[in-house]
């Protein structure tokens, strides 16, 4: 959900691909129907493999797996973790909950990317986003089969 969300509404400004540790070769079908229910596209969503993509290439990583990045990735520098619940399974309704948190959080780090110079943006790690939440070394993890 979080590729179809940010290539709907960053385009502008990110060249958006998705990839899972874990994909399941198809794009649930009840992710498809929460985004075309809250007004993005879902065709040409596709689930790929991690190794598909060119990590090294990216100027920042979304972890959704539910590991600290530092698990996952061989370098984490360009790693942000969202704890993101995984709707895998789930009735519409959590699909809508979990999408509008998806959703904040893509508009959230597209206004970053707009108001900054690319050159200089970087991921924010969990002490980062703690300290703006109130909470004092925070820690984001991710989901990941959305």
């Amino acid at each position: 959900m979080a590729e179809g969300i940010a290539a709907h509404i960053a385009s502008d400004v990110m060249e958006v691909s998705s990839a899972g540790v874990a994909a399941l070769g198809r794009v649930q079908t009840m992710s498809k129907l929460t985004l075309t229910k809250n007004g993005y596209p879902a065709d040409g969503l596709e689930s790929k493999p991690c190794e598909d993509v060119d990590l090294q290439t990216a100027d920042i990583i979304i972890n959704m797996t539910g590991r600290p990045g530092l698990a996952v990735f061989q370098d984490a520098s360009k790693v942000e973790d969202w704890d993101v619940e995984d709707p895998y399974g789930s009735d519409a309704e959590t699909y809508q909950r979990i999408f509008e948190d998806i959703e904040r959080r893509v508009v959230e780090l597209v206004g970053r990317v707009r108001t900054s110079d690319g050159s200089k943006f970087t991921a924010r790690n969990s002490r980062e986003k703690g300290r703006e939440r109130g909470m004092e070394g925070g820690v984001e993890s991710g989901s990941g089969q959305e």
